[in-house]
């Protein structure tokens, strides 16, 4: 099953949000004799009108679970993108004959794709990179919003729950708990407190001159080496990484998505194996 299954302009939200969610909720719910019906279709014949017409019936379910993520200050737009990769997988791997439901099939594959678009890109720093450390980070986000600071007694609670130590449900709290510091003082803070500010008692030392050369070596090198990495790529997927990561100006998926005359999924999937393909040629 590959993009050929794709709703044109309804798998990638664009600028409107409110204007996809409007026509997704327009799409018509399938009774469970239709759902079966198309997705006997799909299993045992490969069609692709049947796949395409059970994906577009989810895409409102899809919206549903974005918005539970809400809280994570991710676009809505990408994750409900995401999403409805997760909703493709599961309808590519749905057996009618197993007598549940599409959407209990898929909110699996829709919350494992949300999941990793969040890891990656909510904070800098990686919160959780093991598959016990996933499950420790969104079992503990949803206790955070009810809970303070766990008590002993929860903690451990939550330890044998996840089949983790409580040393590891005190660690992941305490990712969790942690907030990005402005590096200097405010414009407001007085003498008495700007001296908290970090730019008062860490040091410095990027005019080093030891470190400058080791930095400007490093780069040097680096630099060599992602050129010859891109070398090794076709035309269209250099371009496409020069514009999403290397220009000043980076242009959306959906702006490289018009100028190529494909989907924006399938920009993601050039970008996504290009990317892949820099990354072991760079560590070669």
């Amino acid at each position: 099953m590959g993009t050929s299954l794709q709703p044109v302009g309804v798998l990638a939200p664009g600028a409107n949000l409110n204007a996809y969610v409007q026509a997704v909720n327009g799409f018509a719910v399938l009774s469970a004799e239709e759902e079966k019906r198309l997705a006997e279709e799909l299993y045992y014949h490969q069609d692709l009108d049947a796949a395409r017409r059970l994906v577009m019936a989810h895409l409102r379910f899809v919206v549903h679970i974005a918005k539970t993520y809400s809280g994570y200050g991710l676009s809505q737009a990408d994750l409900i993108q995401e999403g409805n990769v997760g909703l493709m997988k599961a309808v590519k791997r749905f057996n009618p004959e197993k007598g549940v439901r599409l959407v209990s099939f898929a909110v699996h594959w829709i919350k494992a794709e949300m999941h990793e678009f969040i890891l990656r890109n909510w904070r800098i720093v990686k919160v959780a990179t093991t598959k016990a450390q996933r499950k420790l980070f969104f079992n503990l986000r949803g206790a955070k919003k009810r809970l303070a600071w766990l008590t002993n007694d929860e903690a451990e609670a939550v330890a044998s729950d996840l089949n983790v130590d409580v040393k590891q449900v005190r660690e992941m709290e305490g990712r969790l708990s942690a907030y990005d510091a402005a590096f200097d003082a405010g414009a407001d803070d007085d003498d008495d407190t700007a001296y908290q500010a970090p730019a008062h008692y860490l040091e410095d030392k990027r005019f080093d001159p030891a470190h400058q050369l080791e930095q400007a070596d490093w780069q040097e090198s680096s630099v060599n080496s992602l050129t010859q990495a891109l070398e090794g790529l076709d035309d269209r997927s250099r371009d496409i990484i020069q514009q999403r990561w290397l220009n000043e100006d980076k242009a959306t998926l959906h702006e490289l998505a018009a100028q190529y005359g494909v989907s924006a999924e399938r920009i993601r999937q050039l970008e996504k194996n290009a990317m892949k393909k820099v990354r072991v040629a760079m560590e070669a």
